[in-house]
């Protein structure tokens, strides 16, 4: 693995093409018609999903420092969505940002680190999960069913290229009952985390390990949820987190 992340050959920076003008390039992500009109929010997200594949496939070493001009070479885009890219990746802790040195990829999560994430998320989902409960309508538990079900249908291989809709339909179960609760404090608290990111960057290389486990335990989250009863949904999402905490560790380098 590399310990920087180049780009290609650099040419100017007053030459380089806009990020809406750019003209196509073979497999690079712009792949654009020139002259085409790029949604700029659309371009940002998708440099945000080529970093993040970056890291989740280990492409980008801890520690290795992350070069806003090389990636916007490589990308064929202006440094700014790269910038914007980091700043959402520096609030998942997959990158960290240096005085004076810039951006560098985080270290991967040591089993203490799990151990607070997990304590910080036990504070906080089921919490959530009794506040929700009482707000549940028709409607948004069959949104909570449809991700349940999109975790069964999602690939689980080694590339975060195939298993990052498992990632999606992960995070979008929790983040639904965050915003149920109604409480836009909990929704910050739980946006707080960083959601799912850092458990997901130790299935790099190996896909998911612990899908059957996962889909039972928000199963039995939904049903609980489904019961009316706010106890029985917060034991539920208690019991998930532990488990997911004692996988996390087990799985997590000692230091």
């Amino acid at each position: 693995m590399q310990n920087a992340i180049p780009g290609p050959e650099a040419g100017s920076k007053t030459g380089r093409k806009s990020d809406a003008t750019s003209g196509a390039r073979s497999g690079g992500l712009a792949g654009r018609p020139a002259g085409r009109t790029v949604n700029r929010q659309v371009l940002a997200d998708h440099v945000y999903e080529e970093l993040l594949s970056s890291l989740m496939d280990g492409r980008m070493e801890p520690g290795a420092a992350v070069s806003i001009d090389g990636m916007a070479r490589e990308l064929d885009v202006s440094p700014t969505p790269v910038r914007e890219a980091l700043a959402r990746l520096e609030h998942t802790g997959m990158v960290r940002r240096v005085a004076l040195k810039g951006y560098r990829v985080a270290p991967v999560f040591t089993q203490d680190d799990f151990a607070e994430l997990m304590e910080a998320r036990l504070a906080i989902e089921p919490v959530n999960a009794r506040l929700a409960c009482p707000r549940l309508t028709p409607e948004s538990l069959a949104k909570l069913g449809e991700a349940v079900e999109d975790l069964r249908a999602a690939p689980r291989g080694p590339s975060f290229a195939e298993f990052k809709d498992y990632l999606e339909a992960d995070e979008r179960f929790h983040q639904l009952i965050a915003q149920l609760t109604g409480n836009q404090f909990m929704v910050a608290a739980y946006g707080a985390l960083g959601g799912q990111v850092q458990r997901f960057r130790l299935f790099g290389g190996v896909g998911i390990t612990d899908a059957e486990f996962a889909i039972a335990e928000h199963q039995a989250v939904l049903d609980a949820l489904s019961t009316g009863d706010p106890e029985k949904a917060a034991a539920a999402m208690s019991d998930h987190i532990k488990k997911v905490r004692g996988r996390a560790i087990a799985d997590a380098p000692p230091e």
